[in-house]
Parts: C-alpha cells; structure tokens; sequence
C-alpha cells in the first residue's frame, strides 16, 4: 500500500511517501481502506519525539481517517460495534482502550488503563489501509462525505466530551475559546451555540476571528491589538468574568484564570504551547475555581457527537486538502499555525 512514513524523528525532512506491506485483520477487527485523512498537532510532535516515546518504526502518523470496510477478521466480536459489512462507509474512533480493563469495561474507554492514541504510539491513517478493533468505527451513511467525516472524528469527540460531559456547560453560560483556527477550537465554538451558550473568541488575526464569528461566536478579542486579553473579556462581561474557558495552549492559563468569573472552570485537552509553566494557585481558591482536564471521549460519546454531525447539527471545518504524498506540505502549513479547521489528506 502506499502510506506516508518516518523512520526516524526529525523535522519534516523525515517523511517519506513510499510502498508498505498492508496490514491484514485479525479476529475481532475489520480492514478500512481510507479515503480521507486529518491531520493533528500531535502528527508534528511524534514525528519530531520526545523523551520516553517508543514506537516501532517505521511509524505512519494520523489519527483521523474514513473510508470504506474493505476486508473482516473472523470472527467478529456479537455487538461490538455497528455491525459493519464489505463496502460500508466507516470513520474511525482514534481513542483505543483494550477493551478489558476496569475503566473500558465501566464504559470509560478514553481512561484505559493500556490507552493508546491513533497515530501517536500506534501506525495510524496516513496510508491506503488500516486494521482496527469493530467498535473503534462509526457506520456513515452513504451519501455522506468521507473528508467531512475524516475532519469531525477526533475534534469533535474531544470538544463534545470536555465541554459536555466534563464540563457540563448549559444554555445561557458564556464560554469563552482561546485560539480561533485549530480543529478543536472550531468544533468548541459549534458545540457551545448548539448548548445555547454565548461564545467569545480570542484570536490571533482579524481573518480568523471573522471565521469564528461565521460559526457563530458572539464576542471577537483580537489578541494582537489587546496584549491582556483576559482584561478585555472582563469588560466584555461587564466585569464579572466568563463562566467556562476552553484552553489548550496551557501557557495562557494565568490569563484563562483572570478571565474566570467566581466559581468558573476552566477546560483543557491539550498543551499546544507548552507542557510546564507557572500559574497563581491564589486565582484557584480565592475565585473557587475548576480546573477540568479531559482526553478524546467515550465511545459512547463518539456515536452521539457523530449521530449530530451526520445530521448536519455540527458542521467540520475544512482547512486546504493535500494529496497523501504531499503530507509534507500540510504538516507544514498546520504547524505555522495558518489554518482555520482541518488540513485534509486526500487518499486516492
């Protein structure tokens, strides 16, 4: 099969388009020939490593994929999963529990004890085929596109159950969304209109922040002419402060905090800045704030958030699509940061 690969950590330099053999389904899983591909920030961090991180190599990035059942491992499991046949469209859950543990079998697959990411420390969906477990897919329906689908599986799943479950955001708070481009940060602003919540933005540049307002943020912060964006919200509010933030850069936590009205939480899935930094543990007691850390969803989650973007009642954002040989190029663009949604892999 033709895939994208590295053999070893590096700069973009490393990724090679070339052949590998294709993987071949075992009992319980089922072979996808992709069609679409998503790209993540954590695409870009594996590929560079870190300390700790062992993969076999050669490792295939990519966490989001859709496509078509192109082969079954007998037998498959009786209820597990949506009961897909040959020629089914299918997106794929890139949240991996072992099925077995305390948390899987309590239904909390995202906090398995043997978790694994899609792509991160297992070979993921830039390539023609991939195996999976049956209950990791999603059957789409016919006339539904498979880079729409690619676009909404890990964002959308990730938002849904922070800002939902974790959350628990209702109709009537104000939300407020750090970052205006990324995937999660578009899918947050849809998630809290569709809660009935009141959003505000704080981007980098006016043309993303005129994509945000598109999908409907209420209040826009530009954060290159306000330097304190935290103050700027706190009169957007009329100086009481925001009841949830979504940050997943993790160095703006100071600011996320300021912006916090008495009682708030502040929701984080990623670290997009930075891993370590400091933080005033006097805004945390002294206003009784939440800080609430999440990864991926449920499976559960995944069916319910999906079954909404089928519907049409959450949109995926579509950034630029790249063909899977120029993966180079798109993991470039999504590193400098100059994409408003998802950067698509076309799988020919």
């Amino acid at each position: 099969m033709k895939t994208t690969l590295f053999h070893k950590h590096g700069g973009a330099e490393v990724l090679e388009y070339t052949d590998f053999p294709a993987p071949e389904p075992k009992a319980g899983e089922v072979l996808v020939r992709l069609r679409a591909a998503a790209l993540n920030r954590m695409d870009v961090m594996v590929r560079n490593g870190w300390p700790g991180l062992k993969l076999d190599l050669p490792h295939i990035n990519g966490a989001d994929g859709a496509g078509e059942v192109a082969g079954l491992g007998s037998p498959l499991p009786e209820g597990e999963g949506p009961g897909v046949r040959v020629g089914d469209r299918v997106a794929i859950n890139a949240n991996l529990g072992c099925g077995n543990c305390e948390f899987c079998l309590n239904k909390q697959d995202n906090m398995c004890l043997h978790w694994h990411l899609l792509g991160e420390t297992v070979r993921g969906t830039y390539a023609e085929y991939i195996c999976l477990p049956a209950r990791q897919l999603y059957k789409l329906p016919n006339d539904f596109d498979f880079h729409a689908a690619a676009a909404a599986a890990l964002v959308y799943q990730t938002a849904w159950h922070s800002m939902v479950k974790r959350g628990k955001i209702k109709a009537g708070e104000t939300v407020a969304i750090v970052g205006a481009g990324g995937g999660v940060n578009s899918a947050s602003i849809q998630v809290a209109k569709y809660l009935g919540a009141r959003v505000v933005v704080v981007g980098s540049n006016a043309k993303k922040l005129s994509d945000a307002e598109s999908l409907g943020a209420d209040i826009l912060i530009d954060r290159s002419k306000e330097e304190d964006w935290s103050k700027a919200i706190y009169l957007a509010t009329q100086k009481r402060g925001v009841d949830v933030i979504v940050d997943n850069v993790g160095t703006t936590f100071p600011l996320s905090l300021r912006a916090l009205r008495k009682g708030g939480r502040l929701l984080t899935v990623g670290n997009s800045g930075a891993p370590r930094f400091e933080i005033d543990n006097r805004y945390i007691f002294a206003k009784h704030l939440s800080i609430i850390g999440s990864t991926m969803s449920t499976l559960a989650d995944f069916t319910e958030v999906m079954d909404l973007v089928v519907a049409g009642k959450l949109k995926p954002v579509i950034d630029k699509t790249f063909p899977l040989k120029d993966a180079t190029s798109a993991q470039e663009r999504l590193w400098l940061g100059e994409n408003f949604g998802k950067i698509m892999l076309d799988i020919p």
